[in-house]
């Protein structure tokens, strides 16, 4: 093992083990080759595998039932409870396996926004995820680090298996989240996105407690403070589109909303990196060619260790986890005034959507609520392909109260400070998935700049006739064929058969919350045959 460099704090003790604490990124690039966690490509990355575990596990995601958090948890699907007594039996166990073990700890921030900033310490088995968690997070100075205590902290062994027949879990993997205790266990898998996830969780719980909305969303800001938030799950586009090269960059995914104040709860980007282009997306692109980036999963050519970003050998949810500042124009602060727009963003698998669409408060509020998009090959276990799916606030699997909350939240504020809301297709076109294609992202871009710099402010609209929103009929460097979907399908009546599906899944999703919304907002969803 290496020396302990004079410049960091001494090892600390944990569950009994001595770990290293804030080794920095080139001697723990050392040791996760030393230890072959990992390959060195071409230009500098560090490329990992994560196992079986290609994406998350949120079957395997459970928070601990006591009575701190218990009366304020959305328990059920999402918010499996387990009892604190399993906790504790396989925490003990897990004291007693990382006994064996050499570890890494990072001391981390969570939260751009000093006074809504939380201390993070990650404890992790591998070398490279400690890069990970140093990439993801906010790294502290020397004299913060000098007395610093944390708030939470994540405990991640992966060569850890539960005992699901005395421990309550389901499988060998469990997410486990003690909100009293502030204490998270990751076991059984790799996969580095079950830190980040888990971390955010943990915000969602605190944050509306300070009148802060958590956010899945990217944000950017233009030269004139104009801040633009977008609300996406992982494969709309937040990271790509939010890395727009005439807009300085917030954050990619997660964040909070105040009074008059947006900032970024991380200090780095988590984004995918299938099938990249240097041309569409360059700000992302370089970010693979730098050494301090994690890829995961990613194919290289073991002799000239060149990466293929189109290969597809280990899955399509290959990742790139980097430093924010790796993207040129990212606003070092993390913080920006209150958005003056705000972006919902979509991956319509039945190519019905528009590109872009203008929504009522109403329903901005509905889709909110709704959350729909399609979950992409590769961003959970069991995803093969492209599938419709609702998931509330864009973001259900990391919240641990009721959407309800959160929606409330988000409609206080758009009232509040007069923001539009924008609902934009980042997913078919001309058809399904398997007959359309998907959406140019070009064209997608140069959508989004034009409602954020306000050119489509006064452009003639179209009322969708099913969905009820005003549709946009210019744009510019957009075809106006372009922006109507059904005039890209080759058959109007499929189109029409398809948009009238879509219509009754957002009916059927939205009776779990009609009981806790007004007339008006359940009045504002799509019109059902």
């Amino acid at each position: 093992m290496a020396t302990t460099s004079p410049t960091r704090p001494a090892a600390r003790p944990l569950l009994g083990q001595s770990v290293r604490a804030n080794v920095p990124t080139a001697e723990l690039y050392e040791d996760a080759v030393r230890r072959g966690e990992g390959l060195i490509a071409a230009e500098g990355p560090l490329v990992v595998r994560t196992g079986k575990h290609t994406g998350r596990s949120p079957e395997d995601k459970f928070i601990v039932r006591e009575p701190g958090s218990e009366a304020k948890v959305w328990w059920g699907q999402v918010n499996r409870p387990i009892s604190e007594e399993h906790y504790e039996r396989l925490r003990a166990r897990l004291i007693e396996h990382a006994a064996s073990r050499d570890l890494y700890s990072q001391d981390c921030f969570i939260g751009a926004a000093p006074e809504h900033r939380r201390s993070l310490r990650v404890y992790t088995e591998t070398a490279w995820a400690s890069i990970f968690a140093r990439n993801l997070f906010r790294r502290p100075s020397a004299a913060q680090l000098a007395d610093f205590a944390p708030n939470f902290t994540i405990i991640c062994v992966p060569s850890f298996q539960a005992d699901p027949a005395t421990e309550g879990t389901r499988t060998g993997t469990a997410i486990l989240v003690h909100l009293r205790r502030m204490e998270v266990i990751i076991v059984g898998t790799e996969y580095a996105g079950e830190i980040k996830k888990s971390a955010f969780t943990v915000m969602n719980y605190l944050m509306p407690d300070e009148d802060v909305l958590p956010m899945h969303s990217a944000i950017n800001v233009g030269a004139d403070g104009d801040a633009a938030v977008f609300f996406g799950l992982s494969g709309t586009g937040k990271t790509t589109l939010s890395a727009d090269p005439l807009r300085s960059l917030i954050g990619d995914d997660e964040h909070g909303w105040g009074d008059g104040i947006t900032f970024n709860f991380e200090g780095g980007c988590y984004a995918k990196t299938i099938r990249l282009s240097p041309m569409y997306e360059p700000d992302i692109f370089q970010t693979t060619r730098r050494f301090g980036t994690i890829l995961e999963n990613v194919d290289l050519d073991p002799a000239t260790r060149a990466l293929d970003l189109d290969s597809e050998r280990f899955t399509e949810n290959t990742r790139g986890a980097y430093p924010l500042e790796f993207i040129g124009n990212a606003d070092p602060t993390g913080v920006a005034g209150a958005p003056r727009a705000v972006v919902f963003l979509t991956a319509d698998a039945f190519g019905v959507l528009p590109p872009i669409s203008r929504l009522s408060r109403e329903q901005a509020a509905y889709h909110f609520i709704s959350g729909y998009t399609a979950k992409l090959a590769g961003t959970e276990v069991g995803i093969k392909e492209p599938k419709a799916t609702f998931s509330a606030c864009f973001g259900a699997p990391f919240l641990p109260r009721h959407p309800g909350e959160y929606a409330r939240m988000l409609i206080d504020r758009l009232e509040h400070e007069e923001v539009p809301v924008w609902l934009v297709n980042t997913g078919w076109t001309g058809g399904p998935f398997g007959i359309g294609e998907r959406m140019n992202i070009a064209h997608t871009r140069s959508i989004v700049r034009a409602a954020l710099d306000g050119s489509l402010a006064g452009v003639d609209t179209r009322t969708d006739p099913v969905f009820g929103f005003e549709v946009p009929t210019t744009c510019p460097n957009v075809p106006d064929r372009f922006l109507d979907p059904r005039a890209t399908w080759p058959e109007p009546a499929a189109y029409d058969g398809a948009a009238g599906r879509l219509a009754r899944m957002f009916a059927d999703n939205f009776e779990t919350f009609a009981d806790g919304v007004d007339d008006a907002v359940r009045a504002a969803g799509p019109r059902v045959a």
